[in-house]
């Protein structure tokens, strides 16, 4: 996630270009640390999900009870470990899942102290009026990227994904899986009443895990629509080229 820092211009030959300095290095650690750690368990977790790709709600749920969904299995190519093996993508899955929740704690806190959170993600109240997000959608649906200075900060559309992202999924995610665990349920019981049962903390996990691989494929394209090499740039480096300004 971006952390916005005030405009500067650097001297580019012949003329003088308007450059942010975007990320900092803590923010770009974070991003590709939990970019590799989540495409991990989303593939360890999708071979899970292959062993009984039925999910219910309530506390039980086997062969001969009704699903709400049920799916075929995910092919070996987007899995880890590519051939089945329960045993070793769950030995993925939980060590990156201990990755995950200490870096998005330790991301949190230090974007609460820092105030990233507040000055980035979180949106204005004058950016959720209806006239205001309504504009949003018409220009991410007519590929209307922000230009000029605009384009140092997030747009509303942005704020809103980041923040459910950050705030809600991620959140909901680890403590659905950690509902799934006999050991955690008998340390803190309290997170099987949180899901009204095991199998619902399945199905919230995998609900929110589906979300999660939504909003990267959408961030991937968008990057891709908005200018990769700026992008990715600015990701690495911290240092960002806003977009001239648009004439029309």
């Amino acid at each position: 996630m971006n952390e916005l820092h005030p405009i500067t211009p650097v001297n580019n030959g012949a003329t003088a270009e308007a450059v942010v300095r975007r990320h900092r290095l803590s923010t770009r650690l974070w991003h590709w640390l939990s970019a590799v750690t989540v495409i991990v368990m989303l593939m360890s977790g999708m071979m899970i999900f292959n062993a009984h790709p039925r999910l219910y709600w309530g506390q039980f749920g086997a062969n001969l009870d009704p699903a709400w969904l049920e799916l075929p299995q995910f092919p070996g190519w987007a899995t880890i470990p590519s051939t089945y093996d329960l045993a070793g993508a769950r030995r993925w899955h939980l060590a990156f899942a201990w990755v995950l929740g200490a870096t998005l704690v330790g991301y949190l806190l230090w974007s609460l102290l820092n105030g990233h959170l507040r000055r980035d993600i979180v949106p204005h109240r004058r950016e959720l009026r209806p006239r205001h997000l309504w504009q949003d959608v018409k220009d991410h649906a007519r590929l209307r990227f922000p230009t000029g200075a605009a384009a140092a900060h997030y747009n509303t559309l942005q704020k809103l994904s980041y923040a459910v992202v950050l705030l809600l999924l991620l959140p909901l995610l680890i403590l659905s899986g950690l509902a799934m665990s006999p050991a955690m349920d008998a340390a803190w019981p309290w997170l099987l009443d949180l899901f009204m049962g095991r199998q619902s903390a399945r199905s919230v996990h995998f609900i929110c895990a589906a979300l999660i691989a939504a909003f990267i494929l959408v961030h991937v394209l968008a990057v891709l629509l908005s200018g990769p090499i700026n992008e990715v740039r600015s990701m690495i480096t911290g240092r960002y080229r806003l977009p001239p300004e648009r004439t029309r």
